[in-house]
């Protein structure tokens, strides 16, 4: 048999080789409706701050959103929603901590003695534990479930595409060309994963100077149209640099961020 590609559809063994691999199982008290990854070719591109927003957007629009931090050793989630202390649960499960918007929440940091400390963990262990908080924490009522997942197409997106039922994910890029090189990595691994891209956003796309509203393209020209166009990603969203986003971040107040284009982000997943 040939190398298998991971994509069961058009495989000649008709879904049923060895190398099948079946979802993890949602905890028994869960509801989670729609998961949507979140991902990146490289570090640095803002990808859990677009995560944080998509979260944020989705809550104050009515929807019930969760974060599932799959970033493992770089977790930063709890960070932008200011949620801090040990998660809490019961022979039933664990319990996500909860944002002040209301957002649930689970992430290694929010399992440490202290959040600076390390995570020292092999690959294995790590898709270990993206498999646990999927299946252990009881996630109550999600119609919005982002998984925030580290840079480039190693074990933990892998295990989230092969081990969690993704309806899509969006992917985050920045201007450079090297970045929009790199981002073509992530869209031939979903596609060989047969995974939707629902949405490509280019971070950090221009600055507008606040007296004269004039964009300043600062890292080059853009090439996420190009990109979004030759994969047939259906939408395209560019969000600009913006001095007031580390503030927030900083402060924990993720969630009091709001600007125009947060809805058209949004928009990427809604039905």
């Amino acid at each position: 048999m040939s190398e298998c590609n991971h994509n069961c559809d058009n495989c000649e063994s008709n879904g049923n080789c060895s190398q099948q691999i079946e979802k993890e199982p949602l905890n028994s008290m869960s509801c989670v409706r729609k998961v949507i990854g979140i991902v990146s070719g490289k570090g640095g591109v803002g990808k859990s701050f677009i995560t944080a927003l998509l979260a944020a957007s989705a809550q104050r629009n009515g929807y019930q959103s969760a974060i599932l931090d799959a970033d493992i050793t770089g977790p930063s989630i709890p960070k932008a929603f200011g949620v801090s202390g040990s998660l809490q649960g019961s022979d039933m499960g664990l319990f996500p901590a909860v944002s002040a918007g209301g957002i649930q929440i689970v992430s290694t940091n929010l399992l440490l003695p202290e959040e600076t400390d390390p995570v020292i963990w092999r690959g294995p262990v790590i898709a270990g534990m993206v498999k646990q908080f999927w299946s252990d924490v009881i996630w109550t009522d999600v119609d919005y479930m982002f998984v925030d997942m580290p840079p480039g197409t190693g074990d933990v997106p892998l295990t989230v595409f092969q081990s969690l039922p993704v309806d899509g994910i969006i992917i985050v890029t920045s201007p450079q060309e090297l970045v929009g090189m790199i981002v073509q990595k992530a869209v031939k691994m979903a596609e060989m994963m047969d995974i939707p891209i629902l949405g490509l956003v280019e971070n950090m796309a221009y600055f507008e100077c606040p007296d004269c509203h004039r964009k300043h393209y600062i890292f080059g020209e853009s090439h996420g149209r190009e990109i979004a166009q030759k994969h047939q990603i259906a939408k395209y969203v560019q969000i600009p640099l913006d001095p007031e986003i580390a503030g927030y971040c900083d402060q924990g107040k993720a969630e009091q961020y709001q600007k125009e284009w947060c809805e058209e982000l949004l928009s990427i997943v809604k039905d």
